[in-house]
């Protein structure tokens, strides 16, 4: 089952950003920045693997990585910009994003200031959405396109070197292999009940 759903996931990944190159790991982030359901912990390992294969460039991966969140990140800016927190509110449901996540970020973005975009885009969650209050806040734009790339790169980085080193094991050292292989009915589980998880928690932000 595990392998199934990797092989799926990683098959559509992979076929993009093999056919576009460099400007495809910046199109998939832009769409995860963007607040599209499409997780950065997918797209930059497997960015990462394709630099096992000689395919791609560790630095260039992460970069073209940090461009996209800040292209992606444009749209959620402008959001919070233009129309405020009533707008967020209203086209939020689409992507699941309630009133929960918008309090976090808001929450976030007043405790630290325009420092909250450069930190927050280390953080799991917070950083899919800390653009909205930044946008909010009118912080200059230049601030926050340089904030968004200085915290944006670590985290593709980080995200692209640790696909790029199972990538390179994955073939050479058949104990990974095995070890998904004899999880496979944990590992699945666990998955399904995250996603179910995720969507409920989104749910129930909703309704807040």
């Amino acid at each position: 089952m595990i392998e199934h759903i990797l092989a799926v996931l990683a098959g559509f990944i992979v076929a993009v950003i093999s056919a576009t190159g460099y400007l495809g790991v910046a199109l998939m982030m832009a769409i995860e920045s963007a607040c599209i359901p499409l997780p950065s912990e997918v797209i930059m390992p497997f960015s990462g693997y394709l630099v096992s294969t000689g395919r791609f460039e560790l630095f260039a991966v992460a970069t073209a990585g940090a461009i996209g969140c800040n292209i992606g990140s444009v749209f959620a800016y402008e959001l919070g910009k233009r129309g405020g927190r009533p707008a967020i509110e209203r086209w939020g449901r689409f992507v699941l994003l309630g009133p929960g996540e918008l309090d976090a970020a808001d929450r976030f973005f007043a405790r630290f200031g325009s420092a909250a975009v450069l930190i927050g885009r280390l953080l799991p969650v917070i950083r899919s959405f800390i653009a909205f209050p930044a946008g909010i806040a009118r912080m200059p734009l230049g601030r926050f396109h340089l904030y968004t790339f200085i915290g944006s790169w670590p985290w593709c980085f980080a995200l692209a070197w640790i696909g790029m080193k199972l990538g390179a094991a994955w073939d050479s050292d058949p104990r990974i292999k095995a070890a998904f292989h004899s999880a496979d009915a944990v590992i699945g589980g666990l998955i399904v009940i995250a996603v179910a998880g995720y969507v409920a928690h989104r749910v129930r932000g909703m309704r807040r």
